[in-house]
């Protein structure tokens, strides 16, 4: 394909007037392009499988669907072939660990702890045990999806893949529910077979496959993730992930679902306000924006008439325990741009 690739516009334009009149011949002067531009212009429409040569100053215009099953099947197969290679490849090479572990015991086994500090290598790994995994994966990521941390954006950017026979499970915010990004993720999981739920408050990042091998984020730092392999370890993170799994939310769409999510935070934002946590603390616990968490809690001193943060907390906590609803008008407003990421 030729490496200097015409504008767009040029094709479309070069392209709808094949369909019209067949010919090129005086499209420089009907398109308003020179004869350079039309000429390139149609190379490429060719090399894409959208044109082809009749005879003389003559084309065919090709519809889409048929030009991209001549020009993107080589590709599938090329793609189908590598595969092979690799998965060939892969299994020659496990050939060769018996007498690995044979001779070198002590260096067979992997690091039960290893700091990973490359996105690149964290998605590596993802995709790896993705292949590897037979009967489940856990995943937590607390937050809005927004946070930069690097097992956050290599497990929300790269989607696991959903095979038959593997369990997969989500572990959200509540907050997810009112991002349009982390929502349409939270879609195509479920519609490609995932479980996911979501829980209010806030919780540790976690990727668990079958069990054996797991990925965390450095209580450090969230540019780097943790690759453990000890069973002890993985097995007490499962029983953590699964006390949270049972106390959290199905996830589900629609205005009522969103309403009542909402009406729960609203306690949960009243509670930390009673604590004397600041908006910024509010805001990181419960995977909400800071600016989302000061416009709610500015609105909500308003309409309950509160000179301070903590006495609007206080008295939204004391209607609670009275068994008294939270006045609608006091939702935190989650649907709209305030729930972007904000300092």
């Amino acid at each position: 394909m030729n490496e200097r690739r015409p504008p767009d516009e040029h094709l479309r334009l070069v392209y709808g007037y094949v369909l019209r009149h067949e010919v090129i011949q005086n499209a420089p002067r009907g398109l308003g392009l020179s004869p350079v531009e039309v000429h390139g212009a149609v190379a490429h429409l060719i090399s894409l499988g959208l044109l082809r040569h009749h005879s003389g100053e003559r084309f065919v215009a090709v519809p889409p669907h048929e030009a991209a099953e001549h020009v993107l099947r080589p590709l599938e197969h090329e793609i189908r072939a590598r595969r092979a290679e690799i998965d060939e490849m892969r299994d020659r090479l496990r050939d060769f660990v018996p007498i690995f572990e044979a001779e070198r015991p002590s260096l067979a086994a992997p690091a039960p702890v290893q700091r990973v500090e490359s996105l690149a290598a964290v998605r590596a790994m993802i995709v790896e045990l993705s292949e590897e995994c037979t009967g489940e994966i856990l995943n937590a990521q607390p937050g809005n999806g927004r946070s930069g941390g690097l097992l956050e954006e290599a497990a929300l950017r790269d989607t696991l893949p959903i095979r038959g026979g593997v369990r997969t499970r989500l572990l959200h915010q509540h907050a997810a529910r009112f991002d349009p990004g982390v929502r349409a993720y939270l879609d195509r999981m479920c519609a490609a077979g995932a479980e996911v739920r979501t829980a209010g408050d806030e919780f540790g990042r976690l990727l668990v496959f079958d069990r054996t091998a797991a990925l965390i984020e450095a209580p450090d730092s969230p540019s780097v993730a943790i690759m453990i392999r000890n069973a002890d370890v993985i097995g007490w993170m499962a029983h953590q992930y699964e006390r949270l799994w049972q106390a959290a939310e199905p996830y589900r769409t629609g205005p009522d679902e969103s309403a009542g999510i909402a009406q729960g935070l609203t306690g949960l934002i009243a509670r930390l306000l009673s604590e004397g946590l600041t908006d910024a603390a509010v805001a990181r616990r419960l995977g909400l924006s800071v600016r989302t968490c000061r416009r709610y809690v500015a609105d909500m001193m308003a309409s309950l008439g509160s000179e301070s943060r903590f006495q609007a907390g206080y008295l939204l906590a004391s209607r609670e325990l009275r068994g008294l609803a939270v006045p609608p008008a006091l939702a935190p407003p989650l649907g709209g741009k305030g729930s972007q990421s904000g300092s």
